[in-house]
């Protein structure tokens, strides 16, 4: 069939923010190829599950219902995508890169023996010219993502085999509705023509999912420090000024490493990727890997002592100076202001 498909997680009944922001993507994907957009979702009572995902102009939504198949499972899950796929063979198949997505679209890359690239954080479609072979390739994926350590950003392609496999994580893309009265259709699939019983072996007798204090994701003000901050002494400066003004603190990878903030508050490639509408990075190189996870941030403000600083290069406004001087005076002066 030639056509996009996402896969989508569910979540309590709610289809994940990382699946709707690929269905949008997946969208426009389709509608540059003019194919229709697919989605399989699989779970248990799925019942009026469509309601959520025809507004983001689903064509097709396949739907494996079972008892069994919630919570996610390796074994039967994989069945029934590789299996699907064979089918109605896809162009392009997208994941969240969330710790399922990562999980299963290296199995069905594997099964179909196709390509699979991890971690995009951006999909175009354009054509290559293979001079060795002197052949041109229309209407590819482009797979866009950092590589070397974020050095460069790569550029990959998939020629030959199908589908093109990409996994995306959660903020990278947009999340919009296409129309509130985009109708779909819903094909039902029959779960025991997908799976084996041994693909059953293991039974999930608990599950704990421990949700998180943090919601630096959402936060419309981030306050985000690297390794120039110095200290985890320092960062109280960063938490202070994301106090007044309502926001939350982040960090690089290099001040995660350093030990100066936790892990979960760190933005980046192997982070979380944000969109506030104010973004403040004190003491932050700019390297192409925390880029990707803050660049589509609507303002952003360097504070960093290097006038060269990549970040600079990005920014809204630059502030050359050192975040020991100028925090305090942000602080003190958005308090006199707000009096």
């Amino acid at each position: 069939m030639n056509n996009v498909i996402v896969y989508c997680e569910i979540e309590d009944g709610n289809i994940v923010d990382v699946s709707l922001e690929l269905l949008t993507k997946g969208r426009s994907l389709a509608d540059l190829l003019k194919v229709q957009l697919d989605a399989v979702i699989i779970g248990k009572e799925l019942k009026g599950i469509e309601q959520q995902l025809y507004p983001f102009g689903v064509d097709n939504l396949y739907v494996a219902d079972d008892p069994r198949l919630y919570p996610y499972q390796t074994l039967p899950h994989a069945s029934i995508v590789s299996k699907l796929f064979e089918e109605i063979k896809p162009e392009i198949a997208l994941f969240g890169a969330t710790s399922i997505g990562r999980d299963l679209a290296p199995r069905i890359a594997s099964a179909l023996k196709c390509g699979l690239t991890a971690d995009c954080t951006s999909l175009e479609i354009g054509e290559h010219e293979d001079k060795k072979k002197k052949k041109i390739y229309k209407d590819l994926l482009f797979q866009i993502r950092p590589a070397f350590g974020g050095n460069i950003i790569a550029t990959i392609i998939n020629p030959e085999t199908r589908p093109q496999m990409a996994t995306v994580r959660e903020g990278v893309m947009k999340k919009e509705i296409k129309s509130m009265s985009y109708k779909g259709k819903r094909i039902n699939l029959e779960v025991e023509k997908y799976v084996r019983g041994e693909d059953f072996v293991v039974r999930i007798i608990d599950r704990h999912i421990e949700k998180s204090k943090i919601n630096i994701k959402n936060s419309q003000i981030i306050i985000s420090g690297g390794y120039g901050v110095g200290s985890k002494e320092n960062f109280d400066l960063l938490f202070e000024l994301a106090d007044v003004l309502g926001g939350e603190v982040g960090g690089s990878r290099a001040a995660v490493d350093a030990g100066y903030i936790t892990h979960e508050r760190q933005i980046g490639q192997t982070g979380i990727t944000v969109r506030p509408k104010l973004y403040i990075a004190c003491g932050i190189s700019g390297a192409v890997q925390h880029r990707a996870g803050m660049d589509q941030s609507a303002m952003i403000i360097s504070i960093n002592k290097d006038p060269e600083a990549p970040i600079n290069q990005i920014a809204d406004y630059a502030i050359i100076g050192d975040i020991g001087t100028v925090l305090p005076k942000m602080i003190k002066y958005y308090k006199k202001n707000t009096k």
